[in-house]
């Protein structure tokens, strides 16, 4: 009995130690990957289930075909991939949860509809006044320095101050340089524009612009600009190349004057509120997600700038480069006109453009 129990014993000894021989010897390469990446999907999992669920609804006022909801949807991919699934993001374009004014409103207000906005930094002055800087008329010569701009100190300190309105930017998005269309006039000088009715966001700032021009700036959603403009509602109106082509613009309208007089830097925002439901690991996924979709959406929009306007002039738009001085001359008084609102902020401004080395 005793030389069957040691018999015994050893064989299980024997498979015990062959088991162990089996987990520190490298084995199966497939086998081996396997149990590694097995392992890494449960602390995944593991991770993601101990984080809170949070559903992003991003509202934008264009459609799909725009440059900011294509790098929006790599924002979502790379969130929903980083966090495990603990972060999900809704994509709603062409204005379904509201024009530009009424998403701002709609995060100030911290009313559930939507929870990231991306929109003109200076639309966001209705609610922070010098969020107005950056849309000053031609401030930028080219798209390096308005984005060397966006990302500046200046910048950040005008929104700082929105945090306390429920708003948090995150990154800076691209929409381009503002030129003027019109559907039966060319625009060669600030005389042409004399009493046009125009179209523009609600954006204190771009419609000084236009009214320093001449023009008679009304505001509309985006979302209604194309039927507006098809139904003659409206002489004109003022976007980004991009824009234009991306919403079709050109079926409704004859001419487009390249007067870049406004640069339209987008903000990547999120509700505050929502923002702190997240936990640090979520706030760093999705932190570093808007800003890696903000390169990509910068590139994606200098490069349409440059391609599309051999598109709008096959689409049958006459295309006008006008003389920009007599422009720049009627619109320099817009920025010391806000100098109360501005203050030592304008002064900042002015330094940084000039010591500016590109």
């Amino acid at each position: 009995m005793k030389k069957y129990l040691s018999l015994i014993l050893a064989l299980a000894m024997s498979v015990s130690l062959a088991a162990c021989g089996g987990s520190t010897n490298s084995g199966s390469p497939a086998a081996s990957s396997g149990s590694s990446t097995s392992t890494a999907s449960s602390a995944a999992a593991t991770d993601a289930a101990d984080e809170p669920s949070i559903t992003l609804k991003i509202g934008v006022s264009t459609n799909d075909t725009d440059p900011r909801t294509i790098a929006a949807q790599e924002f979502k991919a790379e969130v929903e991939e980083k966090t495990g699934g603990s972060v999900t993001v809704e994509i709603y374009t062409s204005g379904q949860l509201g024009g530009d004014a009424q998403l701002i409103e709609a995060l100030s207000l911290d009313s559930g509809t939507v929870d990231i906005i991306i929109s003109d930094a200076s639309n966001f002055a209705t609610y922070e006044p010098t969020m107005g800087i950056s849309a000053l008329p031609f401030q930028f010569k080219d798209f390096d320095m308005a984005w060397a701009f966006m990302d500046s100190d200046i910048e950040a300190a005008a929104e700082e101050k929105l945090i306390a309105q429920n708003m948090r930017v995150l990154a800076h998005y691209d929409n381009g340089f503002r030129c003027v269309t019109t559907g039966n006039k060319e625009i060669n000088s600030p005389a042409d524009m004399n009493a046009l009715l125009i179209r523009t966001p609600e954006n204190p700032v771009i419609m000084a612009t236009m009214q320093a021009m001449g023009a008679n700036p009304q505001p509309l959603a985006f979302s209604e600009l194309y039927q507006a403009l098809n139904q003659g509602t409206y002489d004109a109106q003022e976007n980004p190349i991009p824009v234009i082509y991306n919403n079709n613009l050109f079926e409704v309208q004859s001419y487009l004057s390249i007067t870049n007089h406004i640069y339209s830097g987008m903000c990547f925002t999120i509700s505050e509120s929502v923002w702190q439901k997240m936990s640090d690991n979520q706030r760093s996924v999705v932190d570093a997600a808007a800003k890696s979709s903000a390169e990509s959406n910068r590139a994606m929009n200098k490069q349409q700038t440059e391609d599309l306007l051999s598109k709008l002039s096959e689409a049958g738009m006459t295309i006008i480069e006008p003389d920009l001085a007599p422009f720049q001359e009627a619109t320099s008084s817009v920025a010391e006109s806000y100098r109360a609102t501005y203050g030592s902020m304008l002064d900042d401004l002015n330094t940084w453009l000039s010591s500016y080395a590109g």
